[in-house]
């Protein structure tokens, strides 16, 4: 039934914010925009080795009863290096919202909320790299 990630939805209430500092963190720049010109109501970065879609989308259209305090799902994001990606999101304002914590042997997970509200998951994850390792050899 599910066969994997296609877009996460954050939502802000300065799209352009929100984009430029994701553009940051990412290394690259929002590759969609709506509407194309002047102050955008939502932008989209393709992430990681499978390009997942990342959306920002204006909080105006936000679901009733999405909190900018936050809350629901946390999605995690494979990371090589979960120590230096923790603090490469402190040092860019992020603020901590769950340690590092070992889950289990191979698997770490952190989160931080971005300077928007939003909870952005770290993890290393042994299965993601086991999957990884199979689809490139």
């Amino acid at each position: 039934m599910l066969r994997g990630l296609t877009t996460i939805s954050f939502f802000a209430h300065d799209v352009v914010a929100a984009r430029d500092w994701y553009a940051e963190l990412f290394g690259v720049r929002a590759y969609f925009q709506r509407p194309e010109q002047g102050d955008p109501a939502y932008v989209e970065f393709r992430v990681g080795d499978y390009q997942h879609e990342l959306g920002i989308v204006d909080a105006r259209y936000a679901p009733d009863g999405w909190s900018a305090e936050g809350g629901g799902a946390i999605a995690y994001w494979a990371v090589d290096d979960l120590e230096a990606a923790w603090a490469r999101l402190l040092e860019m304002g992020a603020t901590p919202f769950d340690k590092a914590t070992e889950r289990g042997p191979g698997f770490v997970t952190a989160s931080v909320r971005d300077p928007f509200g939003n909870i952005l998951g770290i993890m290393v994850n042994q299965h993601y790299m086991d999957v990884l390792a199979g689809r490139n050899g």
